[in-house]
């Protein structure tokens, strides 16, 4: 296991900028590929970006692709996700997530990501 604590989140107005921080500790970081989900109330949760474990192959969402960058640093034992032009559909609870020995895409669709992060909230206002 690998325990994960988001950190960043607050309010912005529409076309600012926010970065989110993920601080993992525990197992061997650079085992784990890393990605950022979201929940808005009253929807399911959604996949945000995904990034390997050797810090290549980042992974977007359709809504975000072009806005947001993720990015990992294994000295640090964190991962980031850099999110400009926000919009306030991009208002949610985001939390961080691992797997071990996945791709991007796979964590992405993973069902049974057993790494999560308590959440930070984003609130967009218009």
């Amino acid at each position: 296991q690998v325990q994960l604590v988001e950190s960043g989140g607050g309010l912005v107005q529409a076309g600012g900028s926010l970065t989110l921080s993920c601080a993992a500790s525990g197992r061997t970081f650079s085992n784990y590929a890393m990605g950022w989900f979201r929940q808005a109330p009253g929807k399911e949760r959604e996949f945000v970006a995904a990034i390997s474990r050797s810090g290549g192959s980042p992974y977007y969402a359709d809504s975000v692709k072009g806005r947001f960058t993720i990015s990992r640093d294994d000295a640090k034992n964190m991962v980031y996700l850099q999110m400009n032009s926000l919009k306030p559909e991009d208002t949610a609870v985001y939390s961080c997530a691992a797997e071990s020995y996945v791709t991007p895409r796979n964590l992405a669709a993973s069902r049974s990501i057993g790494n999560w992060g308590q959440g930070t909230q984003v609130t967009v206002s218009s």
